[in-house]
């Protein structure tokens, strides 16, 4: 068996340095590495360049179109008989491709993935963007390391999947935002079959700072009204609770000017969060940061949503999004 990582970069030669390490520590060597610079100023050739006596990798340039058909041109010259997308902020533990080599050798799945964690060296606002998107409290829990009642759709900062299936499925889409859950759920439509690797987990570095955080988490949340149009029945009430909690609380803070006792419901959730952030990560700093992450996660996803709605929804206007310029960012 034999597997092929197909990796788009924009603009992150360091990162993609460290993810490059990684892979020389795997405990599994059949595999070959394509690195897919999708138009960036800052490249990545000579880290490509460092690693190409450890790595059987390839490395080539093109003009910039976003992730999605930057993955699709990686793939393009792929000789593996499984594609592996990994973010290039992705960390591998050793253990990862012999993990996934031994669940394939005794499990039939078209595609799969497997969660995010992170590294005890990440920044404390790393750790709690980390938090935010993993924890119950804010809905993270959706995206992959929680059992669901759904199939799992697997997400491409960690996703593989059969060359074959791929090619069937005319790989990812145009879009910008979403393009990996827009493929997840053409895989599941075509009737294809996923599964979630547990332990085939990578460590996902994330954005680096609130601005950017809320940036993504905004664009998530327009770009699930587009994939609700998409793909009518995929939209979930999961996917509605930041909206939700957004009208919500802004309901309540209008409130407290006549009722002021309504202020304790939102102190009551930052305190919630502290208690478990704290418990999960250990750290009090983390903690503080993983308030503000929580807000930032629910409030820029739901009123990214909510603008979905009014501007496509009910408007009728065409599909958009937000921040373009810095869409990797």
């Amino acid at each position: 068996m034999y597997f092929s990582i197909v990796i788009p970069l924009y603009n992150r030669p360091d990162e993609l340095d460290e993810l490059l390490e990684s892979l020389c520590k795997q405990n599994f060597d059949n595999f070959e590495v394509i690195v897919a610079e999708d138009g960036s100023t800052l490249k990545g050739d000579q880290v490509v360049q460092k690693y190409a006596d450890r790595l059987n990798i390839n490395y080539f340039e093109k003009n910039n179109s976003g992730p999605g058909l930057t993955r699709n041109a990686g793939a393009a010259i792929a000789k593996g008989d499984y594609l592996i997308f990994f973010d290039s902020d992705c960390i591998i533990p050793p253990h990862y491709l012999s993990t996934v080599f031994a669940f394939l050798e005794t499990s039939q799945t078209d595609a799969f993935g497997g969660p995010d964690a992170a590294l005890p060296t990440f920044s404390p606002i790393q750790k709690a963007i980390n938090y935010a998107m993993t924890s119950f409290f804010t809905t993270g829990g959706i995206r992959g390391g929680k059992r669901s009642m759904e199939k799992f759709h697997p997400r491409s900062f960690n996703l593989g999947v059969s060359r074959d299936v791929f090619n069937q499925l005319g790989g990812y889409g145009a879009m910008r935002f979403g393009e990996d859950i827009d493929f997840s759920l053409r895989l599941i439509e075509a009737g294809f079959h996923t599964a979630l690797i547990r332990e085939a987990y990578v460590y996902h570095k994330r954005r680096s700072t609130f601005r950017q955080f809320f940036k993504q988490v905004y664009n998530s949340g327009i770009a699930r009204i587009n994939l609700h149009l998409l793909h009518p029945g995929s939209l979930r009430l999961v996917h509605m609770l930041p909206a939700l909690f957004v009208t919500g609380m802004a309901l309540i803070l209008i409130a407290t000017f006549l009722l002021p006792v309504l202020i304790l419901f939102p102190l009551f959730y930052c305190l919630m969060v502290f208690i478990d952030s704290a418990r999960t990560n250990r750290s009090a700093k983390v903690a503080l940061y993983s308030i503000a992450a929580a807000w930032i996660q629910l409030t820029g996803y739901g009123s990214g949503f909510l603008v979905a709605v009014w501007k496509r929804l009910i408007l009728k206007r065409g599909e958009f999004r937000a921040f373009e310029k810095k869409f990797y960012n």
